[in-house]
Parts: structure tokens; C-alpha cells; sequence
């Protein structure tokens, strides 16, 4: 006998009754509603709960259960042969697509919420977990606190190894029924791990003014962490003075730098004391320890501690694997520190091997990159640089928060000032103008606003910069002056002294340097290039002693700044074996000027006879820059105004004015007129792209 006629009162389909009824798998929700009801409505029953996450041969709904009778086993297998034949139900036991939509479109939410509870009955009483099904029940409008326990459980493991995941689970959970409050600081976290700083933001503000406040330490460094972001430091250092000394617990290290970033000394030692211990043996609360105890470290006469301290704390983050919420990361700050003591290549390999780990999360790595391409940028390697702001641009879709904004716009005025290109210079410094608005002085930006510090002085725009290096100056006057922060903005004091030709805004800055030189080997090298380069411009200068400053500058990461004193030193040389020894060593801390020609950078005269030098006293008379040569090229080759900056990093704006400025100078009348002309003064056998 076949398995359906088993069961009294339910009717045998043939295929041939299907097709006479019209029904096909694929058919409507009203077709499916009238096909399985009356005595076939245990099939309706089988398909609805499969449809819910109910599963073959486990448990099913108690309805069921009660209909199927005693043996189940046999009823059962005429329903699932039923629901087969009928093609509504696929060999693996799920239901056909069409069929569970229009299921699950037909039935009333009531009775779907209500399947979905002794689904969760049943799994929960089993301990099994729920899993991407507890996702999806919530998604479904489920309300249930077992399903919102499941999901901010599932959300808490997450969080600091996959921040975004953890997002969406605990959005999910909220939809399950969670509470909004007691998930805030956890939620906040996810969201500034993710780079969403607005929503970190609004979460924090409801748990902060919210009588009852969970995980309040935790929503501390979340909202310090945005405002650090958002280039505040001073407002995360008042977060956790109002979270006080007695409930900073872990986060005590995290005060410490907030606080010291922001030049609050006394605070940052009320915060951490130098006899404070982990409060937990884990990878991350060690790391955060190390991190306090290298930035307090950092501010002493003698610091050479600090940055051993700091690159433990990174490598120690690293191995965590750990998004927690940070004013600025381990590696971000000994990669500073690094910088502040003259040894771009460290930071490099600090910054590198943070990226790799992802240390900090998805919203760190822009500024990851931005401080790797200011290693760049130290060392001469622009192409390099420019490669990781690009990194940068691309490794969030967020916008930049204002703090790497900054950073950014800083990276491009110093590209622009090493260039040696006015135009560009000038859009650099726009851009930095409106970057610094959103924005303040903090510890951790004291290379940016140096390097803004020399281009102002260039530009004759220093009133603009007054009022934000006061704030720098007071700063580290707050903190002691400390030796390794210091001595880099008061060399780059010393630079724009030199551009303006003021001897009395340079004298307290040299002065600075001299006493800081007892314990800092930058401050020693940066005194000797600081006595060069004012001998050299007096004119009374030993090319010896010049060459030695510029190679000691070199030594500290500065071969660009060593070249330009050496450069400029050539062009006041009174004999030619000092000025052709002085241009030999500018091309060799330069060497990024490439095979044709001298350095960039260089006074035109001494240009021209270093030019003359190297091809055997023959002058190039093309009458083109380095640069208007390199463009010149792209042109011959066909390139618009467009690919043209994208090979050479500049702008197309910037492109286009120096085709015009060509097309001037070698007196072209048409672009045809141009490229020949353009063939004739690089001497190469172009042809002209069709």
C-alpha cells in the first residue's frame, strides 16, 4: 500500500490532477493557500514549519505533533512524500523558494511569531545554539530575550576581532528585544571601530546622560577615542577627568596619553602613577601599561627609554589582535616618537608591521598610512609618500576624521615645499588652512603644524599660523619642555627664521637647540646645520663644515633639508672646487633628482653649472625645468592633462599651467607647433600620437 493511503482523509494526488488544477510549484500565494487547506492541511503545516528553521527528522511544531498522531514516523513520511511529489519540497528537506515565500507571505505574523518561539523553545532547550537563525528571526521582527541574548553574546565576541560583525549583531539584537542602554558603550565601540563616528558619538551622549550608566569606563574611552579623531584631544583629557582617578581601572594608560597629549602633566600622573601595575595579565591590558608608561617616559630629559617601551606596547597590541578604542595607538605613537628622534626608517618598520596586524582596527589604518608616508617624505622618497596617502584615501570608506584631515593636508604642503613647485604649494596650503580649522594643537601634531610652521614663512603667510603655535609653544612649555618633542619644532622655528632673514626669531630657538643637545643627538645635529646654514647665508662658511651638517642631517632622516644647506652653500662658494664639492654632496643626499639632472631644490644658478658639470660643460639649452621636462615627455607620449599628474603626482590643474608655461617659452602657436618644438628641446625621436 503507498505511504499516503495510510492516513484516513487525506486525498491522493495524481500529476494529472495538478496540471487539472492549475497548481504549479511555482504558482501564486493564493493558488498555494487554496491547494493545501482542508484535509491537506497538515502539509501546509509540514512546509510552514520547515519554512520557520524547523528541521528534518528533528522535533516539530506541538500542532503537528498532535495531528500526525501515534506513530508519528509513518504519518510523517506520507506528508514529506506528499509535499515532494507536489514539488514544494526539495530532496534536502527545505522548502521550494517560491513555495516558503508565499508561505511566509500568507500566514498571519501572530502565527509565524508564534512558530518561531517554540523553534526557539526547542533549540534553546536542547542547547543548541541559534546561530545565523537567531540573525534571521530577529531580522524577521521576532521579539525575544533569549534571541537577544544569543545575539549581544555573539556581538561581545566579535567585537574586538571583527567590529563591523559586531555592528550588525548588535543592531540585531536591539530589533530582538535588547536593552538599548545596557549595549550603548559596546554598540558606541563597534561604531568608532568601524570608522562611524557620528553614531559612536550619538550612543555615547544617550549612555552619558542617562541616570543609570553601564559600562560607563568603556563609553569613556569610546567618546575619548572620537574626540581624539576628531582632533580634540584636550576634550577626551576632560572625559576622563570626569570619570576620576577611582574608575579609570584598565583605562588609567589610556588617561595618561590623553591627558600628557593635551599638556596636563600633573593629570596624566594622578591618572597613572609610575608604580602602577596591569589590573590584568592579558595581551591588551599589558600593551595599554607599556603604552602609559613609554609617553611618561617620553617627557624626561633623558627619554631614550621611551620608545623601546612603546614599540613592546605595539607588537603586544599587534598579538592581540584587539580594536579597543584608543586616543592614538602604540604604534602610531612610537612611530612619532621615532620621528621626533631622527630615525624615519624605525618608524617605517613600526608603522609597517601595524598595518599588517591591523592593529587598532578599520578606522586606525588611514592614519597608519599617513604617518608611514611621513616616513616617506623624511627620507626623500616621495613617490613612496604619495603612495601611502593614497593608501590612506582608500582604506576606509569613511571620510578622513579630521585629525588625519590634518595630517594629510600637512603631508602635501611638505611634498609641494620639496618639490620645489610654487603653484602647488600654494593649493597645499589652502587645503591646510581649512584643514586646521577643524581641528587643535595637540602633542601628537607637532610635526604637521612644524612643517606648516616653514611653508608659512615661505608663503609670507605666518600671521595665519600665530595663534595655533603659541598654543604649541605653551604646550610644551605646560610639559617641561621635554627634550624629544621639542627639538623638532624648534628646528622647524629655526627654518622659517632663516626664510624670513630674522636673526631675533631664530637666536631663542638656536639657543633651545644648544641646551637640549646634552641629551638629544637630533638637537646636536640640528645645532650644527642651524650654525651652517647662518653662515652660509652671512657668507662666511668652510665648505668642509658645511658638507659635514648637511651629511649629519642625513644621519637623522633629513637628506632633502642636508641637500638644499649643501645646494645652497654651492651657490655662494667663492672657489668652484667648493661649489662642485658642495653640489657633489647635495646630488648625493638627493639622489631623487634623478639621472637628468641635479637635485631638485637648488638655487637656478647653481642649477645651471651643475648641469654644465655633469655633461662635460655642454648647457642644457632646452630652457625647460626638471619638472617641464618630465611633463614634456608625457605629452609627446599622448597623455591628457589628467593622466599626466596621475604619472608624476601633481594635479591636472597644475599639468595644464605648465603646458601653457612651455608653450610660452618656446613660442608655440597651435599644440601641433608645440610638440614639435617639444621634440626639438629634448632632443628624442618622438612621433606624434594620432
Amino acid at each position: 500500500m503507498a505511504a499516503e493511503d495510510t492516513q484516513p482523509g487525506l486525498e491522493r494526488f495524481t500529476r494529472a490532477d495538478l496540471h487539472q488544477s492549475g497548481w504549479q510549484a511555482q504558482g501564486s500565494a493564493g493558488l498555494l493557500a487554496r491547494e493545501l487547506r482542508g484535509e491537506n492541511a497538515a502539509v501546509r503545516q509540514l512546509l510552514l514549519a520547515l519554512s520557520v528553521g524547523f528541521t528534518l527528522p528533528g522535533p516539530l511544531p506541538s500542532e503537528l505533533d498532535r495531528k500526525l498522531g501515534s506513530p508519528r514516523g509513518v504519518a510523517l513520511d506520507a506528508l514529506v512524500e506528499r509535499a515532494e511529489f507536489l514539488g514544494l519540497l526539495l530532496p534536502d528537506g527545505t522548502v521550494a523558494g517560491p513555495a516558503q515565500l508565499a508561505l511566509l507571505n500568507t500566514t498571519p505574523t501572530a502565527r509565524m511569531h508564534a512558530l518561531q518561539r517554540e523553534l526557539v523553545d526547542v533549540l534553546t532547550s536542547d542547547g543548541h545554539p541559534l546561530g545565523d537563525l537567531g540573525r534571521e528571526l530577529a531580522r524577521g521582527g521576532l521579539t525575544d530575550p533569549r534571541v537577544a541574548a544569543e545575539l549581544e553574546a555573539a556581538a561581545d565576541r566579535a567585537l574586538h576581532r571583527d567590529p563591523g560583525l559586531a555592528a550588525l549583531l548588535y543592531s540585531e539584537a536591539l530589533l530582538a528585544g535588547a536593552d538599548e542602554v545596557r549595549t550603548a558603550a559596546r554598540r558606541a565601540h563597534a561604531a568608532a571601530a568601524t570608522g562611524d563616528l557620528d553614531a559612536a558619538g550619538r550612543i555615547i551622549d544617550a549612555l552619558l546622560v542617562s541616570p543609570h550608566r553601564p559600562d560607563v569606563r568603556l563609553g569613556v574611552d569610546v567618546a575619548a577615542s572620537v574626540w581624539a579623531q576628531r582632533g580634540l584631544l584636550a576634550r577626551s583629557a576632560d572625559l576622563y577627568a570626569w570619570l576620576g582617578p577611582a574608575n579609570t581601572g584598565v583605562s588609567a594608560p589610556l588617561a595618561a596619553v590623553a591627558m600628557l597629549g593635551c599638556g596636563n602633566r600633573a593629570g596624566a600622573q594622578e591618572a597613572f602613577p609610575a608604580e602602577s601595575v596591569p589590573v590584568s595579565p592579558t595581551l591588551l591590558a599589558l600593551a595599554l601599561s607599556q603604552t602609559g608608561k613609554g609617553m611618561m617616559e617620553s617627557l624626561s630629559r633623558d627619554p631614550h627609554g621611551a620608545l623601546p617601551l612603546l614599540i613592546h606596547a605595539s607588537d603586544m597590541l599587534n598579538a592581540s589582535g584587539s580594536a579597543a578604542p584608543l586616543p592614538d595607538t602604540p604604534g602610531a605613537l612610537a612611530a612619532l616618537l621615532a620621528l621626533h628622534s631622527g630615525e624615519p626608517h624605525v618608524a617605517d618598520t613600526i608603522i609597517r608591521s601595524a598595518i599588517a596586524a591591523k592593529q587598532g582596527g578599520d578606522a586606525v589604518k588611514p592614519r597608519l598610512h599617513l604617518l608611514q608616508a611621513w616616513c616617506a617624505m623624511q627620507q626623500d622618497n616621495a613617490d613612496g609618500a604619495r603612495l601611502a596617502i593614497n593608501e590612506a584615501s582608500k582604506a576606509n570608506h569613511w571620510p578622513l576624521v579630521p585629525r588625519d584631515e590634518f595630517l594629510g593636508a600637512a603631508l602635501e604642503v611638505g611634498l609641494a615645499r620639496r618639490s620645489g613647485d610654487a603653484h602647488d604649494l600654494v593649493m597645499a596650503w589652502e587645503r591646510a588652512r581649512e584643514a586646521m580649522l577643524h581641528t587643535a594643537v595637540d602633542l601628537y601634531s607637532l610635526l604637521p603644524w612644524g612643517e606648516l610652521m616653514i611653508a608659512a614663512a615661505r608663503l609670507r603667510e605666518t600671521r595665519r599660523l600665530a595663534h595655533y603655535l603659541d598654543e604649541a609653544w605653551a604646550l610644551l612649555a605646560r610639559l617641561g619642555e621635554p627634550p624629544l618633542w621639542a627639538v623638532p619644532l624648534h628646528w622647524a622655528a629655526v627654518q622659517a627664521a632663516l626664510l624670513t632673514k630674522s636673526p631675533t626669531d631664530l637666536a631663542p630657538h638656536a639657543a633651545a637647540l644648544v641646551r637640549a643637545s646634552e641629551h638629544s643627538h637630533l638637537a646636536v645635529v640640528l645645532a650644527a646645520a642651524g650654525r651652517a646654514w647662518v653662515s652660509v647665508l652671512a657668507g662666511r662658511f668652510l665648505a668642509q663644515d658645511v658638507e659635514t651638517a648637511a651629511r649629519g642631517l642625513k644621519s637623522v632622516g633629513m637628506p632633502w633639508e642636508g641637500a638644499r644647506l649643501a645646494g645652497h652653500a654651492a651657490a655662494q662658494a667663492d672657489e668652484r672646487k667648493d661649489m662642485l664639492r658642495l653640489l657633489a654632496c647635495a646630488r648625493d643626499l638627493h639622489p631623487q633628482g634623478g639621472t637628468t639632472g641635479p637635485p631638485a631644490g637648488l638655487p637656478p644658478e647653481v642649477r645651471r653649472t651643475a648641469v654644465e658639470n655633469d655633461h662635460g660643460g655642454q648647457q642644457d639649452t632646452s630652457g625647460l625645468s626638471e619638472r617641464e621636462k618630465e611633463v614634456a615627455r608625457l605629452v609627446l607620449e599622448g597623455k591628457t592633462y589628467r593622466e599626466i599628474g596621475e604619472a608624476i603626482y601633481i594635479s591636472p590643474r597644475t599639468a595644464e599651467h605648465h603646458i601653457a608655461r612651455m608653450r610660452h617659452r618656446l613660442g608655440a602657436e597651435n599644440r601641433s607647433d608645440l610638440l614639435v618644438r617639444l621634440r626639438l628641446a629634448l632632443g628624442a625621436d618622438h612621433t606624434t600620437p594620432d
